[in-house]
């Protein structure tokens, strides 16, 4: 079982103005977390913290894969994911910031809890329409999908179907 203490940065603990982390992320990251949008993966995440006068600035790069259900065949399938991402963080006593790029640590604590902040990096990195690449879905599911959706037709039901000016227009080409 992973523990997301790895995860937690003491920013006030820092020793020098700029600080690099390394993490491996891996499917006890995400059972850990419990979320229902991915549930295993392999991704590196490199995490750049510059410190400055009143401010933390944290710098994420995200890379791997993450496997996520093909929207048309229900499969896993792979996600590739490659994203960076800057957060601020700054100490303070309030909690609620009208900036979304701000997030203000308790300065008693100055502890950055940032598993659910990595988590939320790679679930905004995934398309929100992910399919398999084309001729790669499950091709039972498919078909059963054509079919049920009324997109194929028999053979018999298509030459019902055949509109018989269409029918005319055919006979005219060479």
């Amino acid at each position: 079982m992973c523990s997301l203490e790895t995860y937690r940065i003491d920013l006030k603990g820092m020793k020098t103005d700029e600080q690099r982390l390394e993490f491996d992320l891996n499917d006890d990251f995400f059972k850990a977390l419990n979320t229902s949008e991915v549930n295993s993966g392999v991704l590196h995440v490199s995490v750049s913290i510059r410190k400055s006068t009143g401010f933390y600035e944290l710098l994420f790069h995200t890379e791997g894969t993450v496997i996520v259900p093909c929207d048309l065949c229900l499969d896993d399938m792979e996600q590739p994911i490659n994203t960076d991402n800057r957060l601020l963080a700054k100490l303070g006593t309030e909690t609620n910031t009208e900036d979304d790029d701000v997030v203000i640590v308790d300065e008693n604590e100055g502890i950055l809890d940032t598993a659910w902040l990595i988590y939320e990096f790679i679930a905004l990195a995934i398309p929100i329409k992910h399919v398999h690449a084309p001729g790669k879905c499950n091709s039972a599911m498919t078909q059963k999908l054509e079919e049920l959706s009324g997109t194929v037709r028999s053979g018999e039901e298509e030459a019902e179907s055949i509109d018989p000016r269409w029918e005319a227009l055919k006979k005219l080409k060479v």
